[in-house]
């Protein structure tokens, strides 16, 4: 992390990323089958939307074992999408798979903050 000071969740990068993702997760699942709206459709949206509110949520609390707390929660989100996500690729559903590659950014960006976080707390 840089040597910027952090006002708000809007501030993160990680936050920024994981929005990038809830907008191609919705591109992505709009062109599912139509029967599947309130099944995989919709646990993906929710599984991608999870992960920047998660994000946002802990940054507003109070502490910083709080945020990393929350942090680990939008990272348990991350896994639920990309479970959901090899789900739709094996019922082909996925045109693209590139949406992994931005999966994992968002991961590492998430484990980078954590410890960042975790080492903040240890000095």
């Amino acid at each position: 992390m840089e040597n910027k000071t952090i006002r708000t969740h809007k501030d993160l990068e990680v936050w920024k990323e994981s929005i990038s993702l809830v907008k191609e997760i919705y591109k992505i699942s709009a062109k599912f089958p139509k029967d599947e709206i309130y099944g995989l459709t919709l646990q993906i949206r929710r599984s991608a939307i999870s992960i920047p509110s998660n994000i946002a949520e802990g940054a507003a609390r109070n502490t910083k074992k709080e945020f990393i707390q929350f942090l680990y929660i939008a990272l348990g989100s991350v896994s639920e999408l990309e479970t959901q996500l090899i789900i739709a690729k094996d019922l082909n559903y996925l045109e693209n798979s590139s949406i992994f590659d931005n999966l994992e950014r968002v991961k590492y960006q998430l484990l980078g903050l954590i410890r960042y976080l975790k080492n903040k707390n240890e000095k």
